[in-house]
């Protein structure tokens, strides 16, 4: 089968009188439950219609396509999110108790995926920007570092574009560890869309990474949980990564996720030059106008540009970020007023920001509605002046692995009374899901006072148990 349509199969499915004994267990019954939900697409993998664990119809014609779009050797739809590609990935490249190299601000899922294969991480940290807070690029030069350092590294994981859009060198970088025969795995979860825009050379895939993953949803025409897997060069073995995602993805993939896949394919087949060009040129426009913006402003827009971001190697130009530094504003206060005077909803609030995502499918409309609120935000803002309040925190004393975390007896304390005690579970902000500290690690007085302002903030602080203020140390 050649560029089957997927969607439109299980439309023509639908119609065609077939009565289910198999499940799910909706039986397609819309007069019995609703039409508002999608029950009458929603199959399993009966004939016809492949299986995504084995594919050899419809779905291989999707990961080749996809492949093909990507310029990958080999690509993957993912139904369980950028999770489970990440930690099939890792699974793939690694024995138990490997040495692997990291960002220290990749997403919980590679530390997960530590604690679950036994692996040793040597971090790298990257840069914090003093004012705003924002995490800068992860360096060659730090990677060829760390590899003189630790000579027995079996994989490099990083993330880029990063969830507030910072973009680091990922082919020379590749370029380093492939020297050593150490496969690059790049969290693109955010830099789906690079490929198809002026940016598509800073595409991990296109920059020679080993191992690729896009969460699709994110900034693609995509449903929420969609996600690609790409592979590239022979350092991973397809047969193998396969093998490992067939454990961390369902055994039973929603057909809708996989129709809304091959749709977001469909598109960008027929529509991503004249798309992403319109796309480009709306956000140039709205660049052009926060030059008018005299307390607020937005990372790498208007008056600010990259030059003034020295620890940014690039930056993806579809996040915005909208700085508060110069105003009485912290991010959480001005998310609330977007949504509530403006009815524009953010993605997500740190202390000294707000970050608000675009894609190619915004319009005009919404651009012009966010400019207009901006401009009367900036209007009524009371001035403050910007401080130098965020230092780059050093990486905490590791006692034990995050595996060896496991298992031994612990106690709650509240947060502010666990300095020089040894975590025994993951403290984070989510969004965007990145650990402050992780299970066998020193809680720092650097660490405590990063909690204690997020607080004052209105940052949302998850542990593992759920139980923040307190926090599990080994007792």
């Amino acid at each position: 089968m050649r560029e089957q349509d997927l969607l439109r199969q299980l439309t023509a499915y639908a119609k065609s009188g077939a009565y289910p004994f198999h499940m799910p267990g909706h039986k397609r019954n819309v007069q019995m439950l609703s039409k508002t939900l999608p029950y009458a697409a929603d199959i399993t993998e009966i004939d016809g219609f492949d299986d995504l664990h084995a594919p050899t119809g419809v779905l291989r014609d999707l990961h080749m396509r996809l492949a093909k779009l990507y310029g990958a050797q080999q690509s993957f739809v993912l139904v369980n999110g950028s999770t489970c590609g990440i930690l099939a990935g890792i699974a793939a490249a690694v024995q138990r108790g490997d040495k692997i190299l990291m960002a220290r601000n990749c997403h919980r899922s590679v530390y997960n995926a530590v604690a679950l294969f036994g692996l040793r991480p040597v971090y790298l940290q990257p840069p914090m920007e003093a004012v705003t807070g924002i995490a800068g690029s992860i360096t060659p030069e730090r990677v060829r570092a760390a590899l003189a350092e630790h000579a027995d590294v079996r994989l490099l994981v990083l993330t880029s574009p990063t969830y507030d859009g910072v973009i680091s060198d990922i082919a020379a970088i590749a370029e380093i560890a492939h020297q050593k025969e150490i496969p690059v795995l790049v969290d693109e979860a955010h830099g789906a869309h690079l490929a198809f825009t002026k940016q598509k050379k800073l595409s991990a895939v296109c920059a020679g990474a080993d191992i690729v993953i896009h969460s699709l949803h994110k900034t693609l025409p995509a449903l929420t949980q969609t996600a690609a897997a790409h592979l590239c060069g022979e350092r991973i073995s397809p047969a193998v990564f396969m093998q490992k995602l067939s454990v961390f993805e369902s055994s039973s993939p929603s057909y809708i996720l996989l129709a809304s896949a091959a749709e977001c394919v469909r598109f960008l087949e027929k529509n991503a030059e004249w798309a992403f060009s319109a796309y480009e040129n709306r956000l140039h426009q709205f660049s052009e106008n926060c030059r008018g913006l005299e307390k607020l402003s937005v990372l790498c827009k208007g008056n600010d540009t990259l030059k003034n971001h020295k620890d940014f190697f690039a930056f993806d130009g579809g996040k915005l970020p909208v700085l508060t530094v110069r105003t009485a504003l912290d991010g959480a206060m001005l998310l609330r007023c977007l949504r509530e005077t403006y009815a524009l909803e953010g993605e997500m609030a740190s202390v000294s920001y707000a970050l608000l995502m675009t894609s190619v499918c915004d319009t005009a409309e919404g651009f012009s509605r966010l400019w207009s609120a901006l401009a009367g935000l900036d209007r009524t803002a009371v001035c403050a002046e910007p401080s130098a309040v965020f230092p780059t925190l050093p990486i905490p004393e590791m006692r034990c692995t995050p595996a060896e975390a496991h298992g031994q007896h612990t106690r709650q304390y509240c947060f502010e009374a666990c300095v020089g005690k040894v975590s025994a579970e993951t403290v984070l902000f989510y969004p965007p899901g990145i650990p402050l500290i992780v299970p066998g690690e020193v809680i720092s007085e650097e660490i405590i006072h990063v909690l204690v302002r997020a607080q004052k903030h209105g940052l949302s602080v998850h542990t593992d148990g759920q139980n923040f203020p307190y926090i599990a140390v080994f007792d």
